[in-house]
Formats: C-alpha cells, sequence, structure tokens
C-alpha cells in the first residue's frame, strides 16, 4: 500500500479552510472546526501508538477495556446534542448504544469472522470501534429528532419522524454503494491488494452490521422515551 507522506497531509487544509471560514461566517462558532480538526489529529496519533501496543501485546483485558472506553465515549458525544440533560437521558443512551453495538459485534466476531477469542485485539477494535461509532451517530439523530418532534406531535408520529430520520444516513449509503461511492473499508483494502470479491464481502458485513447496530439502538432509545413518557 502506498505510503502517504505527512507533510502531503497539509494540501486538505486548503479545503477545509473553506469550510472553517463559512462554519465560522454561517454558524458562528469561529473555533469548532479548528478544534475538531485539533482533536481529530491528536485522538488519531495517540490511538496509532496505543493501537500499535495493543496489537503486539495481545490481552483480552485490555480490549475489553478499550471497548468499554467506546462505549462510554460515543455515550457522552451523543448525549451532548441532546437539550434536556438529565442522568436518565444519558443511561438510556449508554444502554441504547451499548446493546444495539455489542450484539452486532458478538455475531461479527464469533460467527461470520469466526474469530475465537478475544486475544485478537486486531480484528475486535476497528469492528467495535466502527459498530459503536454509527449507534453514536444514530442516536444522536434519533436523540434531537424526537426531541422537537414530541413538541409538535404525538408520540407515534415523533417516533416515526425521528426513526426514520436517523436511518436516512445508513439507508442512502445502501442505496449508493456501488453506484455512487465505494466505501471506506473497500476502498482501503482494494489499495492495499486484497481481491475486490473479497473486500465485496467485508463491505456487506460492514455495511450489514452497521445498520443493524444503528437500527437497534435506536429502537432502543425511542422505547426508552416510550416509558418514560407513560
Amino acid at each position: 500500500m502506498k505510503k502517504i507522506e505527512l507533510i502531503n497531509l497539509l494540501y486538505l487544509l486548503l479545503p477545509l479552510g473553506v469550510v472553517g471560514y463559512f462554519y465560522a461566517k454561517w454558524v458562528g462558532k469561529r473555533g469548532e472546526i479548528l478544534y475538531a480538526s485539533f482533536r481529530m489529529v491528536t485522538q488519531l496519533i495517540l490511538i496509532g501508538y496505543l493501537l500499535s501496543y495493543i496489537f503486539n501485546n495481545k490481552n483480552s483485558y485490555i480490549t475489553l477495556l478499550v471497548i468499554l472506553v467506546m462505549i462510554i465515549s460515543a455515550s457522552f458525544i451523543a448525549f451532548r446534542n441532546v437539550s434536556n440533560k438529565d442522568i436518565k437521558l444519558y443511561k438510556s443512551i449508554l444502554i441504547s448504544i451499548f446493546i444495539g453495538g455489542s450484539i452486532n459485534l458478538f455475531l461479527v466476531i464469533y460467527f461470520v469472522l469466526e474469530v475465537k477469542s478475544l486475544n485478537e485485539p486486531r480484528f475486535i477494535i476497528p469492528i467495535a470501534g466502527m459498530l459503536y461509532a454509527n449507534c453514536m451517530n444514530a442516536v444522536s439523530l434519533v436523540a434531537e429528532r424526537f426531541e422537537k418532534e414530541i413538541k409538535s406531535n404525538n408520540f407515534i408520529t415523533a417516533r416515526a419522524n425521528a426513526f426514520r430520520a436517523a436511518l436516512i444516513p445508513q439507508i442512502n449509503s445502501f442505496l449508493a454503494v456501488g453506484l455512487v461511492s465505494l466505501p471506506g473499508m473497500m476502498t482501503g483494502q482494494i489499495l492495499s491488494g486484497v481481491d475486490p470479491l473479497i473486500a465485496v464481502r467485508y463491505q456487506i458485513m460492514v455495511m450489514l452490521m452497521v445498520l443493524g447496530s444503528s437500527g437497534i439502538s435506536t429502537i432502543l432509545y425511542l422505547y426508552f422515551q416510550e416509558k418514560k413518557s407513560t
């Protein structure tokens, strides 16, 4: 796979600068794009070193600890998008992300990839990251949309609108894959020399697990909101 020189990444700051300018002008938050970009780079560099250590020192307890940090962090990030910040709502988000992601992680690791041990962080951690990140995004969308919809609609209508909005990104990606886009995992594997037909199988796995986990997480969140209102 072709190595990317770090200096070459600076070219991508040009379009990012344009986005940052208009974000600051239209939204009014001057430093948010810069702050998010700084955090992204810093976190990725740190996780790169951490993963190198974890992959070279296989330990199931460290793998579980990383997954736990992913779930807690994803829950806090999703929680920031709602205005009604109480501990019960955070618990709903945490449980929704945990169950939605973990069910699919278990199925993929033990039955699809047939990895029989938690001492395989090279498989488990990247897949867990994809799952919990997508659950986070879906719950963020459903929570924010439901909070707005319930103010002007009954629960059933608000639930339907919020559920649909939360799954639009995943459903759109299902419809566009192969026609409009070659998704990240598939592109990465092809660039690294993997047979495209093998890369396709992995991408199908990713697409299915992402929609499944996101859907379950949003269903659970909306279920908790229904229980809360009764």
